[in-house]
C-alpha cells in the first residue's frame, strides 16, 4: 500500500544535528530505509517537515521506519494511505 508519511521534526534535536555536522548522514539512513517513490522537505506550522511516499507491504514494516525518526530527530510523524492517479482510476473502476 501507498503510504504518505509526515514528520515534523524537533528544532532542538535537528538544530544538534545541523551543529555537530551529522545530519546529513543522519537523513541519508532515514530516508534510505524508506526506498521512497517520492520525498520531500519543507516548513510546516514553523518547524522542519519530511513528506515522504512510500511502500508498505505490512504494517510490521512501520516500528523499524519510524522509531529513527522518534529516536534521533524527536519527530512527530502522521501515517496517511494515498492513491497516485492510476490507483484512483482502477478504484473509480470498481464502482461500476
Amino acid at each position: 500500500m501507498r503510504v504518505l508519511l509526515q514528520a515534523h521534526l524537533d528544532t532542538e534535536k535537528a538544530n544538534e544535528l545541523i551543529r555537530s555536522g551529522k545530519m546529513p548522514q543522519v537523513m541519508q539512513e532515514i530516508v534510505g530505509a524508506f526506498k521512497p517513490e517520492a520525498s520531500y522537505f519543507t516548513a510546516t506550522g514553523g518547524v522542519r517537515t519530511w513528506f515522504v511516499v512510500f511502500d508498505v507491504q505490512d504494517s510490521s514494516q512501520m516500528p523499524p521506519l519510524t522509531e529513527p525518526l522518534f529516536e534521533k530527530l524527536g519527530a512527530e510523524v502522521d501515517y496517511t494511505p494515498v492513491m497516485n492517479a492510476d490507483d484512483l482510476q482502477k478504484g473509480l473502476a470498481q464502482l461500476k
